[in-house]
C-alpha cells in the first residue's frame, strides 16, 4: 500500500518529468536523469511484499530489532520496468539516551543518491575520503562484520559502508540516537528465503517522503 501519488527525485524530492515516446528516463530539472523515488509504502506486510518485488539491492533489517523498536515504512527508487536500485526501511524506537529515536536503513547502488538525501548531504555518494580514518561502527551479516564510517550530517547521525557492492547507510534522528551503534547490529536481507518474520509495525515514519 502506497501513501503518495507520483514519483519524485531521490536526491531532492522534486517532481520529475516522466518517460516519453523517445526516452524511458525520468528527469529532474536539478539533477538530470534519475531513478524515480516511488510512492512510500505503508508499514505493513503488504508494504513489505511490494518493496520486495523486483528489488536489485538488499532489503536490510536489524534482527532481532533493538528492544522497543518498530518498523515504520518503506521506500524504493527505480522504475517498475527495471526494478528497484535503492530502498529504505524505516524504524522507530527508544533513543538509548532518552526520548524517541528514528532510523532509516538505506541500501542502494552507487549514484542513486537516496542515502545522501536522507543524510542531508549533497551527494549522491558519501565522497572519496569517507574511509580515511578508522571505522566508527560495524554491522554483521552472514557471519561477517562490515565496517561503517560516520559522515558529518545536519541534526542527525549518519553512517555508511559497503556490502555486496551496494552502499549501506544508517541515518538516525536525533544525532544522539547514533549511540545505538555502539554495539554491532546483526542484519538480515529480507529478500533471502526463510525470512517469514513476525515484524512489529508502527505509524508511518515522518522521515519518509509523502
Amino acid at each position: 500500500m502506497s501513501v503518495r501519488a507520483e514519483p519524485t527525485c531521490p536526491r531532492c524530492d522534486c517532481a520529475l518529468r516522466g518517460p516519453t515516446l523517445w526516452s524511458n528516463a525520468w528527469h529532474c530539472e536539478h539533477h538530470g536523469n534519475v531513478d524515480p523515488l516511488r510512492p512510500s509504502l505503508s508499514p505493513s506486510r503488504s508494504g513489505l511484499l511490494s518493496l520486495l518485488r523486483n528489488t536489485h539491492v538488499p532489503v536490510w533489517l536489524p534482527w532481532p530489532l533493538p528492544p522497543g523498536w518498530l518498523v515504520t515504512g518503506f521506500a524504493a527508487a527505480g522504475d517498475e520496468r527495471s526494478g528497484s536500485c535503492g530502498c529504505a526501511v524505516a524504524l522507530t524506537g527508544p533513543n538509548p539516551v532518552g526520548g524517541p529515536g528514528e532510523m532509516l536503513i538505506i541500501s542502494e547502488q552507487p549514484g542513486v543518491g537516496l542515502g545522501a538525501r536522507f543524510a542531508g548531504l549533497d551527494g549522491p555518494d558519501p565522497g572519496r575520503d569517507f574511509t580515511a580514518g578508522r571505522p566508527d561502527a560495524s554491522v554483521q551479516f552472514g557471519n561477517h562484520e562490515f565496517p561503517l564510517w560516520h559522515v558529518e550530517a545536519p541534526e542527525r547521525a549518519a553512517f555508511v559502508g559497503e556490502i555486496m557492492a551496494s552502499w549501506l547507510w544508517l541515518v538516525l534522528w536525533p544525532d544522539t540516537a547514533g549511540t545505538l551503534l555502539m554495539e554491532s547490529l546483526t542484519l538480515r536481507d529480507l529478500r533471502d528465503p526463510g525470512q517469514d518474520l513476525d515484524l512489529p509495525y508502527g505509524a508511518m515514519s515522518p522521515h519518509l517522503p509523502g
